[in-house]
């Protein structure tokens, strides 16, 4: 059956090619003959009426072998349909095995995986208001409100801090791992503090510290610039004044601190020459070639 089809559809590309052939010449020959020209459309017309009679017949003879093989038409058809679905979904699975009947896929979404892990209290204070949460350690206390859509939860021996969602909302999902971090930075600064590293890369750049609560800055400006420190942040310069470390229980305001530091002066890409995070990279550019 598949050999007779096979050799059926080369019969009738070839008898398409061929009559494509003899129609070009045809149009080429009534061109010519101009008082001929009116007869193109009616045998244009013609020939059409005669591949649409063509087609009928073609169709009919392969509904009659069906019918003698026994085979339903239906059935062919429901079987190419599935045929079809499963080559999609192996194509979309990136050329993968495919499946024996096609199927949806349907995935569930689930927790952050940052936002249900529990954070652990250590040797800090932990108290639980609502939605404020207050953290007391040895370096500071720090308070922070929480969102609505995150409940905040302390287990019975108030050893760890649970953050779950109050309603299954895009905003609540991803206001979850956020919340849950920022607990973290909370017990972590209260305990063991935070930290930013400077360095002041250039010649006659230095820093030193003006009293306990502000910085002095050399940065080639034709006065020095002094910075306040806020509270709860300390600055330590080192002998060579060149490298500058900030601390502080609250990880925002040490960042924030040492971001407007650097502001000062930012590294330039030719020479290098400003002020720098410790573990900052900078890439450098080539500068103008002399002529030669």
């Amino acid at each position: 059956m598949r050999e007779r089809k096979k050799a059926d559809k080369a019969l009738s590309s070839k008898m398409e090619l061929i009559l494509l052939r003899w129609i070009k010449a045809g149009e080429l020959f009534f061109r010519k003959k101009s008082g001929a020209l009116l007869l193109w459309p009616f045998f244009l017309a013609s020939w059409r009426g005669t591949e649409e009679h063509e087609s009928e017949r073609a169709g009919r003879e392969r509904e009659r072998e069906r019918e003698e093989e026994g085979e339903d038409p239906a059935e062919e058809a429901r079987n190419m349909r599935n045929l079809c679905n499963r080559a999609r979904v192996g194509k979309a699975r990136g050329g993968a095995a495919m499946s024996a009947t096609a199927s949806r896929v349907v995935t569930t979404s689930k927790d952050s995986r940052i936002g249900k892990k529990p954070v652990l209290v250590g040797k800090s204070e932990v108290k639980v208001e609502g939605q404020i949460l207050t953290v007391k350690g040895p370096l500071g206390t720090l308070t922070r409100e929480f969102p609505p859509e995150i409940a905040l939860s302390l287990d019975d021996d108030k050893k760890e801090i649970s953050f779950t969602k109050t309603e299954e909302t895009r905003k609540s999902k991803q206001l979850h791992g956020l919340c849950r971090s920022l607990g973290q930075n909370m017990v972590t600064g209260v305990v063991d503090g935070w930290e930013k590293k400077l360095s002041l890369i250039g010649v006659g750049y230095r820093a030193a510290m003006k009293g306990s609560k502000q910085l002095e800055l050399q940065l080639g400006y034709i006065h020095p610039v002094v910075m306040d420190l806020p509270e709860g942040v300390k600055a330590e310069v080192d002998k060579s004044q060149t490298a500058i470390t900030i601390t502080g229980y609250d990880k925002e305001i040490v960042g924030n601190f040492a971001a407007v530091v650097r502001s000062k002066r930012p590294p330039e890409v030719y020479k290098g020459k400003g002020i720098r995070f410790a573990d900052e990279y900078v890439r450098m550019k080539e500068g103008k070639a002399g002529k030669k």
